[in-house]
């Protein structure tokens, strides 16, 4: 009997030989498979152990293939929900600083409250301005706080309700800053809002970026630029 390490960072066990040979055989596991005997505390590769690396065994399977097997892949309908999830959670972020906006504009457009809009060139965009920053204040700590999450749980808010997150695509560990909140978050974010100064081009970009997990892999736009992938938590 054996317990070993899944792609997900997991311990999985006591399992028989036969039945790490069978996940073996699907892609789940691999020569390199961290694993221990029931009743030692040495963890070694499975290559190393006898019942795994006789000739009539099967054969090493590719360790980024295997990390990349469909059973160990958050499925498509959490990755929406957690999308939708993190998108309310974005409009909640605004909502301060829409009030605060709203607040400041009435304060030096009394009219408005009564339904008159004032002509662009009686508008003070000075005003305009330092009002809206507060909106894009609430969303940059939102930001931050998705951040500081993927950073150190691989998970932001809509995947800590859906149970998901996300790891490094070549051997299911923790993805970190740079993958997860930079490559991974950060700069898609940057691009869509760039783009979408351009016709929406920032909303095309994001339909195209999702349409990726329709892949086997089940890997966004987003996680082959930060080579993550997503599995269940």
């Amino acid at each position: 009997m054996f317990i070993i390490i899944g792609g997900d960072g997991r311990e999985y066990g006591p399992v028989t030989a036969e039945q790490i040979r069978a996940w073996m055989a699907a892609g789940r596991a691999n020569l390199e498979t961290r694993a221990k005997a029931v009743g030692s505390e040495e963890w070694r590769p499975l290559g190393d152990y006898a019942e795994f690396a006789s000739p009539d065994g099967p054969p090493i399977i590719d360790p980024v293939r295997a990390s990349v097997a469909s059973e160990a892949l958050a499925s498509r309908g959490r990755r929406i929900g957690g999308a939708i999830l993190n998108a309310f959670f974005y409009f909640l972020c605004t909502i301060p600083g829409s009030m605060a906006m709203s607040a400041r504009l009435l304060q030096e457009y009394p009219e408005l409250a009564r339904g008159h809009i004032p002509n662009p060139d009686e508008i003070d965009m000075t005003v305009f301005l330092q009002a809206s920053a507060w909106v894009w204040a609430g969303l940059f700590c939102g930001f931050l706080i998705q951040v500081a999450l993927l950073t150190i749980r691989g998970q932001n808010l809509g995947k800590l309700i859906t149970g998901t997150r996300v790891v490094r695509a070549d051997n299911g560990e923790p993805a970190g800053f740079v993958r997860a909140g930079l490559l991974r978050f950060l700069i898609p974010v940057f691009l869509i809002f760039v783009l979408n100064s351009v016709f929406l081009l920032g909303f095309i970009f994001l339909l195209v970026d999702l349409g990726f997990m329709f892949r086997d892999d089940r890997r966004a736009l987003h996680d082959l630029l930060a080579g993550t992938k997503v599995v269940t938590a």
